[in-house]
């Protein structure tokens, strides 16, 4: 098999191998290596070596610093740049995210210092000849225990869990993301010392806070890693809201695949009581929302598009509550709306029967007509007609248009004709 990922694997070892050839050691690294052994394709390489920044500068004199005091240099090989990290040991993480001290070291201390057993491997690609062995097969070195966690699809803290994570308090979050996309159980005293922990959760920056929540609801099991988050106690302190460990039904229901601002507006429904039935859903939506939306943007520090997203999911909702009282021309323009899709995939999530079947099986032949057509009549059709310039003709047309969807009027010349016969 061969691709753009392989095309990295082949220049991480060359790196690997001219650095070897220079008498440092070097290896690769973290998640790739986790990766490899799960016999999923890893995304990106990464290599970790003895030979100080400096030194893999004078090797490779296609490279950069992009974190110099932390050893890591960004070398460009074969159309692909490789991160490139000296072995470290760190200590004084005293704002829970950056450590105050650094020091190079050596491969043992360097898989010390990361977050979990199976991110903590290395991988030596190369033979006793000091070239890529010619079965394709990795010499794993292990210092933490990770591959007898992989075996036993455990998700475990290196060392002390309250350490760790006192070094970092994000990888309290992304605990739950590697549980979830692997389908890994938490070690329990690792679970239990992120439970201890989870309050101060909140001395991370919102933005990496809401990536790490962006990064799991894409993933492949949004509600498992959204379950997690609730039971781990993390709940509370990611949206600025009381713990409360629900249950996740419609958040569940949606499809794979579905964006982020959807799984929001489907957790949103959950965690607030809104879930299993479309009346509670849409009086949610009607009168008790926006104050959480506005929290959730703050809390995940949600992009424009993300908050409008979520806005969108939830007026569609409600307005979809009101279906049976609507007209052709009102159904045809919430069908036409760019976010109805999603809207529809929420509805079915939170009552898959009644109202959904019905919309489904109503909607199917407006979709037949057309329900965004090129409209007959134009503002300056309008303007031709003696109205001035204005709010008038907004309304007009929009009045028209109606008429065109629901098929009062047949043709352009017909819609001229209403028009003309409502100035």
């Amino acid at each position: 098999m061969t691709g753009p990922a392989t095309d990295a694997r082949g220049a991480a070892v060359r790196i690997i191998r001219e650095l070897g050839r220079a008498g440092h050691t070097a290896y690769l690294a973290g998640g790739c290596v986790r990766d490899a052994q799960l016999g999923v394709e890893p995304k990106d390489y990464d290599v970790a070596t003895e030979a100080r920044p400096e030194v893999v500068r004078s090797v490779f004199k296609r490279s950069q610093y992009v974190g110099e005091a932390f050893g890591v240099v960004l070398v460009y090989i074969n159309g692909h740049a490789i991160e490139v990290a000296t072995f470290r040991s760190e200590w004084g993480y005293e704002d829970g995210r950056r450590p105050s001290g650094v020091e190079f070291t050596d491969a043992q201390h360097d898989a010390q210092r990361r977050d979990f057993t199976i991110n903590g491997l290395f991988a030596d690609p190369l033979g006793d000849d000091g070239e890529p062995n010619a079965d394709g097969k990795d010499r794993i070195i292990d210092f933490v225990g990770g591959r007898l966690d992989l075996q036993d699809r455990v998700l475990r803290a290196i060392g002390k869990p309250d350490e760790r994570f006192a070094e970092d308090y994000l990888r309290m979050l992304r605990a739950a993301r590697f549980a979830a996309r692997l389908g890994f159980t938490i070690d329990p005293e690792t679970a239990e010392a992120i439970r201890v922990s989870a309050k101060h959760l909140g001395k991370i920056s919102r933005e990496r806070i809401g990536q790490e929540v962006m990064l799991m609801l894409t993933g492949p099991m949004p509600a498992l890693a959204a379950g997690l988050i609730q039971s781990l106690e993390l709940d509370g302190t990611t949206f600025n809201e009381d713990h409360d460990d629900v249950a996740l039904p419609t958040l569940g229901a949606l499809p794979a695949g579905s964006s982020y601002a959807l799984s929001l507006a489907a957790w949103m429904l959950d965690r607030h009581g809104a879930s299993g039935s479309l009346d509670a859903a849409a009086v949610f939506a009607d009168e008790q929302a926006w104050p959480v939306l506005r929290g959730w943007r703050k809390a995940l520090c949600l992009s424009n598009d993300d908050r409008a997203g979520l806005a969108d999911a939830l007026s569609l909702l409600k307005r979809a509550h009101g279906w049976s009282a609507l007209g052709v021309a009102k159904r045809k323009r919430l069908l036409a709306r760019p976010g109805w899709a999603g809207a529809l995939a929420l509805i079915r999530a939170v009552e898959p029967d009644g109202l959904f079947q019905v919309i489904e099986a109503q909607a199917q032949p407006l979709i037949a007509q057309g329900v965004e057509p090129k409209p007959w009549v134009t503002g300056d059709d309008l303007i031709g007609m003696g109205l001035k310039p204005g709010p008038g003709i907004g309304r007009l047309l929009d009045r028209v248009y109606d008429a065109q969807l629901d098929g009062r009027v047949s043709s352009r010349d017909e819609a001229l004709a209403w028009a003309k016969g409502r100035l």
